[in-house]
């Protein structure tokens, strides 16, 4: 998987909170960031497939 560029354009208010919780786990901005979106994507990913189990495993209607 190769890598692609991404630009965004942001709110200074919001780069630096971004910013300031990227220092506190000593990473990038762009690390940070990436992270996130990764961690996003693994969430939703996991509840979907959480759910399509339980209507795989549902009781039948009575």
């Amino acid at each position: 998987m190769g890598s692609r560029v991404l630009s965004l354009r942001v709110d200074g208010e919001l780069l630096e909170r971004i910013g300031q919780h990227a220092a506190k786990r000593g990473m990038s901005v762009q690390d940070y960031v990436i992270r996130t979106l990764m961690r996003e994507d693994f969430d939703e990913r996991f509840k979907t497939s959480v759910e399509e189990t339980e209507r795989f495993y549902a009781a039948p209607p009575i």
